[in-house]
């Protein structure tokens, strides 16, 4: 402890005499060094490695004057999570009535879900295809339509139709299962369409298969699911898709060949059969805390807003061993880009308000999450058990895995289109040359899979903010993604480029200075799909954009 306080106190006092805000390449690389070091083994949630890290965000908050912003005036608001894992007998899924009756086993040709509110799953159902499995009267869709699913198991194609906006069908594809219950769904089996097969190949998704799955813990000690009533589910790739529509009156190939094309909506229809679907659970109880430091707003009047800087702190900690690896193979998955480099960016941004003359008009919450990578559950738990009102949140800007290995030209805001908060990063970014870019990846579905996503559902304008593809960064990103991305190799080791880290922190803290000093928060867009779904009745700014 002695020496952690150390590398913290005189970084605040030195930098307390800065004129304005200075980011360096040191300062931001600090940081980094820290918190994707081997001893804190890979930061996984629940392990003394993020403990550890939590700490030392906690203490660079103290250090800098902020104000506790956790559980009974501490800065930590504790999670408990659920950790269900697969049992000793492997899932099954197995197709019967449909010519002779055939079994998988989890982890070959099926990936069988977890069911935190058993112990036990055996599920039986007869089956229908539901096209993608979408409903949303405000865009015309009705996968459901004239089918009967209530007591059944329904079958989605992965992903959404074509021509469908990227980041309102990467939301609509996320509800697949509310949707599927609120027909009468008691489970769900999805199958690849022809680009999502290109974009995620079957042997990455059956790495999930052995996988243990997290839930937040309610209040009433109860672990969260968003369908409870979707008792079974499961990820099958072609040998079992082709078995489920044998026969049918559809093929699986003109089903593909329709959904290839644009605005294409494959029709639903029974499939001949019944599905099973069995698992074994265990479960057990891990905390694991965000950290919350506050910096109380300035003016009198906007000091009640909050506009929230969001980074998550947790990575996925040490890989296990796998066949074929060499002795003393390095599994520590030490998370140096994703998301130590976003860490740092909300630390540098703190330290930049704390040590300037002029302090923000609104208050600022900077939020360090826990169990980002099991699926946005720390900052859904927040988001939805805030410890500040939720009322007067007014934005939020998420910071995960800048890529730091080239000289970034451009930003990405996912979720600019939506709100006025866009238009503040385009004009935040622009004095230093920066550009805003348009999602270059809309195949990855990612508006849905940063911490932002969790302040849009409830009604909060937010962006999640990336280095961008111009100036090399393309052929960076598509590198990191096929490479070292979850993986050991994601340490410092890699080419970071420590300037580019300080640049990325200054535009933050020019776009966190602008949401919080302008007279009037941000607008989601008049006509907006979020804004309509979250935040109906908020004042909503002209659609001119």
């Amino acid at each position: 402890m002695p020496r952690l306080l150390f590398s913290v106190l005189p970084l605040a006092l030195v930098s307390a005499a800065a004129p304005s805000p200075v980011f360096t390449p040191e300062a931001f690389r600090s940081h980094v060094a820290f918190l994707a070091d081997d001893l804190l083994e890979g930061r996984d949630t629940g392990s003394r490695g993020h403990e550890i890290a939590a700490r030392y965000v906690a203490a660079h908050f103290e250090a800098l004057g902020l104000k506790p912003g956790g559980d009974k005036g501490s800065w930590y608001q504790q999670v408990t999570f659920q950790k269900t894992s697969p049992g000793a007998s492997p899932g099954t899924l197995g197709l019967s009535g449909n010519g002779a009756a055939q079994s998988w086993t989890n982890g070959g040709d099926v990936v069988i879900g977890l069911d935190p509110q058993e112990t036990k799953t055996d599920v039986s159902a007869p089956i229908v295809f539901v096209g993608y499995g979408l409903s949303e009267k405000s865009l015309g869709l009705d996968d459901y339509r004239g089918l009967n699913v209530k007591g059944k198991i329904v079958v989605t194609l992965r992903g959404y139709p074509k021509g469908l906006p990227s980041e309102v069908g990467a939301h609509l594809s996320s509800t697949k299962a509310e949707i599927a219950e609120a027909h009468g769904a008691i489970g769900m089996i999805s199958i690849d369409t022809l680009l999502s097969a290109k974009t995620r190949a079957w042997s990455v998704r059956q790495r999930g298969a052995s996988a243990s799955e997290f839930s937040w813990v309610g209040r009433d000690g109860k672990a969260h699911v968003e369908a409870p009533g979707i008792r079974a589910g499961a990820g099958v790739n072609d040998t079992v898709a082709n078995a489920l529509f044998a026969g049918a009156r559809t093929s699986l190939a003109a089903i593909r060949a329709e959904a290839d094309r644009n605005n294409g909506r494959p029709k639903g229809f029974p499939l001949k059969g019944n599905v099973r679907i069995t698992n074994e659970m265990v479960s057990e109880r891990v905390t694991s805390p965000n950290v919350v430091g506050i910096m109380p707003g300035s003016d009198p009047k906007l000091s009640a807003q909050i506009v929230i800087l969001s980074a998550h702190l947790d990575h996925i900690g040490i890989s296990k061993p796998r066949p074929g690896d060499k002795p003393g193979a390095d599994r520590i998955n030490n998370g140096a880009l994703d998301n130590a480099s976003g860490i740092a960016t909300m630390l540098e941004v703190a330290r930049a308000f704390a040590t300037s003359p002029d302090k923000p008009r609104r208050t600022l919450v900077f939020l360090a999450s826990t169990a980002e990578e099991k699926g946005l559950l720390g900052a859904d738990y927040y988001a939805q058990n805030p410890t500040v009102p939720l009322k007067d949140i007014v934005a939020d800007v998420d910071l995960d895995m800048p890529l730091l290995l080239y000289p970034f030209t451009s930003v990405i805001a996912f979720g600019a289109d939506h709100s006025e908060v866009g238009k503040v990063v385009a004009d935040a970014a622009a004095p230093m040359g920066i550009a805003l870019e348009a999602d270059p990846m809309p195949q990855e579905g990612i508006f849905t899979r940063s911490d932002h996503y969790r302040f849009v559902q409830q009604g909060v304008p937010a962006v999640f903010l990336a280095t961008g593809y111009a100036n090399g960064g393309a052929e960076q990103w598509e590198k990191f993604l096929g490479g070292n991305y979850h993986h050991p190799g994601d340490d410092l080791s890699q080419k970071i480029d420590w300037k580019s880290g300080a640049r990325f922190a200054e535009v933050n803290y020019r776009i966190t200075r602008a949401l919080a000093d302008a007279d009037e928060p941000p607008r989601w867009y008049q006509g907006d799909f979020f804004g309509n779904a979250f935040a109906p009745r908020a004042p909503k700014a002209s659609a001119n954009r």
